[in-house]
């Protein structure tokens, strides 16, 4: 019985382990499962390999106001040509990445049933982004909630009004934290490191032996993980002994 038992723990967490290192999250225009997408379109092509995006998607998330989320990021005027190249790559990534597996939760929204929280982004990759919006404006902090929707696109709501991106965000670290609820979690860490989550990179994805860091390196989800199985495989015994 317990050889069976160690056979049935050790593949069961290695099974766990390999599913949240290439996965897709349970999302709007996710695939179900990632794979080779050849078609991938300009800033998402670095996930061609394998994505959890579709070409479409791809192409629609550089489109503004396109129908991924019907999100206008010309809320407070024109955004910049730079600027917006993040938020193309933010989607890209959001989108397209098979490695978040270690962040996505579960989530009761209308628009996806998972989110990721948490994801230890490149410090790099945050203080260019925000530096590459510092000179345009934005109304809101969160820009996952509080939008005005009553025309069908997101409008800044009644009472807000437009201010300097440094003003809403004085910080890379409050940015890359705040405006999308703790998506990402600011990082000292470097793209040299292999701890932290590359927004823009080309060639073969280093985010998947980041996320092998991070699942082998998680030791109070994987007690948790281990607790539950064996309590599941020590019902299954009592009832086949019974």
């Amino acid at each position: 019985m317990w050889i069976v038992l160690t056979l049935l723990l050790a593949l069961s967490s290695g099974v766990l382990s390999l599913d949240k290192l290439n996965m897709c999250m349970d999302g709007t225009h996710h695939k179900v499962e990632p794979g080779p997408e050849g078609d991938l379109y300009s800033q998402c092509t670095p996930w061609r390999d394998n994505a959890c995006c579709t070409a479409n998607t791809s192409s629609a998330a550089h489109n503004d106001n396109s129908y991924l989320y019907n999100f206008n990021w010309n809320h407070c005027g024109v955004m910049s040509a730079k600027c917006k190249e993040h938020f193309i790559q933010d989607t890209c990534f959001y989108e397209c990445s098979p490695h978040l597996g270690p962040w996505i939760q579960k989530v009761d929204q209308s628009w996806r049933r998972e989110r990721i929280l948490n994801v230890p982004l490149c410090n790099e990759d945050c203080h260019k982004w925000w530096e590459d919006c510092k000179n345009d404006y934005t109304c809101k902090t969160n820009w996952h909630v509080g939008w005005d929707w009553s025309s069908g696109t997101n409008k800044c709501p009644t009472g807000s009004k437009c201010r300097k991106w440094t003003d809403v965000y004085p910080t890379a670290k409050s940015m890359c934290e705040e405006i999308w609820s703790n998506s990402y979690i600011y990082t000292t860490y470097s793209k040299t490191s292999g701890r932290c989550m590359q927004l823009w990179f080309s060639g073969t994805n280093p985010n998947k032996k980041v996320a092998e860091y991070y699942i082998n390196n998680a030791p109070r989800h994987q007690s948790f993980v281990m607790t539950a199985l064996l309590s599941l495989t020590f019902a299954f015994f009592s009832v086949m002994m019974h």
